[in-house]
């Protein structure tokens, strides 16, 4: 079976950068990365639909998003645990623009309870947002997909390379399982067209990561543990400064554009030498 992936050797930098014409979905686009990562997207000319949970603040983003940039933005809802609500947000992107060749898995959660402290509904829904939650955007990305081709970017972090601070343990358990995900689903859509690649962000302050490691310091603090114990992991780095929402939104430009076309289920570092 031929693999449909084309050499662009003889294309020049603007032209393998450029997506136009290229209609992307990110997923917990509304703010913060999603957001940042929306924006670089229809910089480089992708129309853009922005899914959400929060349905108006997803409009919002998409308005502010075709503001900035000539291409189109579209805000939808999305829950990503139901995949009735994913199949639906995705024929929305396809009916607004045609198809979709870009969709970016970046909606996640990560509350903090210690081991012995989490119920099981936390570690169910942890999972269910983070890793079934994954699946069903790439499932329904690849069959709008099949015969033309496109590129799944999963947001993973590095917690899928290693733990992280206490209280986590769901949360890196389920990105341990996205970065597996994103290996067997690159193996299943070679022939498809289909490049599946993560990015793995070390921690950068969002309105939701902020907010999480908030409310996550104070359980930890509840049950007697040190919060101050999981800064060094989110502070942690070699260039001398914490990272952005638009140094991972870089990154994932790469990975959607034909800059990286000869890549295919590796999860990348975005992590400022965290993880060395």
């Amino acid at each position: 079976m031929p693999y449909p992936f084309t050499d662009v050797s003889a294309h020049s930098l603007a032209d393998l950068l450029s997506l136009a014409g290229r209609r992307a979905v990110v997923t917990g686009g509304a703010r913060g990365l999603g957001k940042a990562i929306a924006l670089r997207l229809a910089e480089a000319g992708a129309d853009v639909v922005i899914a959400d949970l929060d349905a108006g603040l997803a409009t919002e983003a998409a308005a502010d998003v075709s503001a900035r940039f000539a291409g189109r933005a579209k805000g939808v809802h999305m829950d990503v645990t139901n995949s009735a609500s994913v199949a639906s947000a995705a024929q929305e992107a396809v009916d607004a623009f045609g198809g979709v060749d870009i969709w970016v898995n970046n909606a996640g959660i990560f509350p903090a309870v210690p081991v012995l402290q989490t119920p099981d509904d936390t570690w169910e829904q942890v999972f269910a947002v983070n890793t079934r939650g994954v699946f069903n955007g790439s499932r329904e990305a690849a069959r709008r997909m099949d015969g033309a081709g496109g590129v799944i970017v999963n947001i993973v972090s590095t917690a899928g390379f290693q733990g992280t601070a206490p209280g986590l343990s769901a949360y890196v358990s389920s990105k341990h399982a996205v970065r597996g995900m994103t290996k067997q689903m690159a193996l299943e859509l070679a022939p498809q067209g289909i490049r599946v690649l993560g990015v793995a962000p070390t921690f950068v302050p969002t309105e939701g990561n902020i907010a999480a490691a908030a409310a996550g310091a104070a359980a930890l603090e509840a049950q007697g543990i040190d919060p101050s114990s999981a800064m060094p992991v989110m502070a942690q780095s070699l260039i001398g400064r914490i990272g952005t929402p638009d140094d991972i939104a870089r990154v994932v430009l790469f990975c959607a554009s034909d800059l990286s076309v000869i890549m295919t289920g590796s999860t990348l570092l975005a992590d400022a030498g965290q993880t060395i």
